[in-house]
């Protein structure tokens, strides 16, 4: 029996105690830590539940700071909160905006719940005792006594094995380098901002959230400042969209920034070697995914979305978001680079906002606002914006308004309304409301093509946001419509009806497009905050649409022979001339404005 036994584990047992092995380690990988000791989660704070991913939804809970600013030594009470539901396990850790490791030390308030950690120091972290299920969890954080720079509390919450949130961050702490002077109601701002707290996502949520206070106090003297308007003060305009760097106070290494801007995602500066983008470095502030306002460091390559890397030397970091405004300031000790690479302080300037999407940001809407010239980051410059745009740009914009604000339109008009007032009066031997119909179409699809092909040539690629999309349809089928005409049927075919019906159809959806591009674009060119040119080409619509109506009504009564016999005279011609003079009033005004822009 026992040479049974010998020859059965000489042939088997290697292979079953590898299964078993296998299977072992596999439990033991998926079994958890009921007991809250994870310090092999300690760096990414990711449980180890057997290779489960976290959600990406937003989170269920939050995490809170007793205090919005600390000083060396402080003590704050961090408080875990589910907003619905339960948790059974967490790991909560104080971090440097941007750091990767724990900072301070916990004192354990509920022993019974709570445990300390030792993720690089004694009680650097704090966990659960159990996996029961827990609505909150307080325990007390102890800041450095040398201080450690603005941070943040992040926490992972377990709502069971398989479900799980990674580093849900509160608001940022900011750490009280100086004492913040009491502003005076009625006087500026100071020139650079003290570290205050950051807002909460949304200024609805608590209308006394504290201010970024940044305003043009110093601009020209001690520090560089860009601005749209021009020389506008982010302290008292809320339309001033601004940036400022100067070397940081105390004669400390690095560039102190600040940015302010109003926007619901972010707001961003980037700095260039040339006046188009691609290969910038960029600073973002805006929204992160639980809505928090954070700092992102990025580089653009192209037109594609900026890689985001990390933020590296870059400190003393506070944010504001209050009635629609983001403020952000820091100092960074990160070299600027262009191109891949370090280069010196004097760069072209961008400004920019748009929406954020889970904390990452979309393409921005507007044109950014552009230095004319290459400024000097540590000198003493009030930078001007570039408000010239390109001359292609320009001709690509009026084409457009040309096109189907005035040829197209009047086109459309001619086909529609004056088919029987011109009837029997011929050119060429058609009527002359198809041929005047023809020629101004073929002009219109003319400039569409042309401004078409400026677009890409000055952008050379694509440019992203729904503007390229829309033009890039309404030149689809600008092209088609003619290759209809081509094949009309006869007048008195049985299938011309559907010929006239597509015809039709195909007309309206071009103009209805064409109109939405045409916003969308001077909304691009108008940088102004008022918007003027998209107001202006409302008032167009509006117009345009007044017209209609007076020639639907007028062909209301004349089919029902209302005043055949009372009107000689065809009103038609009259409102058509109107019309144009209209329509001429407004094309002006709008390409006088693309002129100026």
């Amino acid at each position: 029996m026992q040479a049974l036994y010998n020859g059965y584990t000489d042939k088997m047992g290697k292979q079953d105690l590898f299964i078993f092995l296998l299977i072992s380690c596999n439990f033991m990988g998926v079994s958890g830590y009921p007991n809250g000791l994870v310090t092999d989660s300690c760096i990414n704070m990711t449980p180890l539940h057997g290779g489960a991913n976290a959600q990406t939804s937003a989170a269920p809970f939050s995490v809170t700071a007793s205090k919005t600013t600390y000083s060396p030594g402080d003590q704050i009470t961090v408080t875990l909160q589910a907003k619905s539901g339960t948790f059974q396990g967490f790991l909560l850790q104080a971090r440097q905006i941007g750091g990767g490791a724990a900072v301070g030390s916990f004192t354990i308030t509920d022993p019974t719940n709570t445990r300390g950690l030792n993720c690089n120091a004694d009680n650097s972290a704090v966990s659960h005792m159990s996996s029961s299920d827990k609505s909150q969890i307080q325990a007390t954080w102890n800041a450095p006594k040398s201080g450690t720079g603005n941070v943040e509390f992040r926490a992972t919450f377990v709502k069971s094995k398989l479900i799980f949130w990674v580093q849900v961050k509160s608001s940022q702490v900011s750490f009280n380098t100086i004492t913040p002077a009491s502003p005076a109601p009625a006087s500026p701002a100071p020139a650079s901002p003290a570290p205050v707290s950051s807002a909460p996502a949304s200024s609805s949520f608590n209308p006394s959230s504290s201010l970024v206070l940044i305003s043009s106090t110093g601009c020209g003297t001690n520090k560089t400042c860009f601005s749209n308007p021009a020389g506008c003060n982010a302290a008292t305009n809320a339309d001033c969209y601004f940036m400022s760097s100067a070397s940081p106070q105390g004669g400390s290494d690095g560039i102190q920034f600040e940015i302010s801007g109003k926007s619901n995602g972010y707001i961003s500066i980037g700095f260039s070697d040339d006046t188009e983008m691609g290969n910038d470095d960029i600073y973002i502030c805006g929204q992160d995914r639980n809505g928090n306002i954070q700092v992102q460091h990025a580089f653009s390559t192209g037109r594609s979305t900026p890689t985001i890397i990390p933020l590296e030397n870059v400190y003393n970091i506070a944010t504001s978001f209050n009635n629609g405004i983001i403020k952000c300031s820091f100092i960074t000790r990160n070299a600027i680079s262009t191109q891949q690479r370090a280069a010196n302080t004097s760069y072209y300037i961008f400004m920019a906002n748009g929406q954020t999407n889970g904390g990452a940001i979309q393409y921005h809407p507007l044109r950014p606002f552009i230095t004319e010239d290459k400024v000097n980051l540590l000198g003493s410059q009030l930078a001007s914006g570039n408000a010239n745009r390109p001359a292609i740009i320009k001709t690509h914009g009026a084409l457009m308004l040309i096109a189907w604000m005035t040829t197209g339109s009047i086109g459309m008009i001619s086909a529609r309304y004056f088919k029987q007032v011109s009837k029997g009066k011929q050119i060429l031997g058609k009527d002359i409301w198809f041929q005047a119909h023809v020629f101004l179409m073929l002009l219109t699809v003319a400039a569409t093509i042309t401004a078409f092909v400026l677009a890409f040539v000055s952008v050379r690629g694509w440019s992203g946001g729904a503007h390229p999309v829309i033009g890039c349809i309404v030149m689809g089928l600008a092209l088609i419509q003619p290759l209809i005409a081509v094949f009309r049927c006869a007048p008195d075919s049985k299938r011309r009806i559907v010929f006239n019906l597509v015809h039709a159809i195909n007309a309206l959806v071009i103009k209805v497009l064409a109109v939405i591009s045409i916003f969308l674009g001077l909304q691009l060119l108008d940088n102004s905050p008022n918007q003027w040119l998209p107001k202006v080409m409302g008032g167009f619509v509006g117009w345009e649409f007044l017209i209609y109506l007076v020639l639907d009504f007028n062909l209301f009564l004349k089919k029902e022979e209302i005043y055949e016999n009372v009107v000689k005279t065809p009103p038609e011609p009259k409102v058509l001339l109107i019309y144009i003079l209209g329509n001429l009033m407004f094309l002006i005004a709008l390409l006088v404005g693309i002129g100026q822009t």
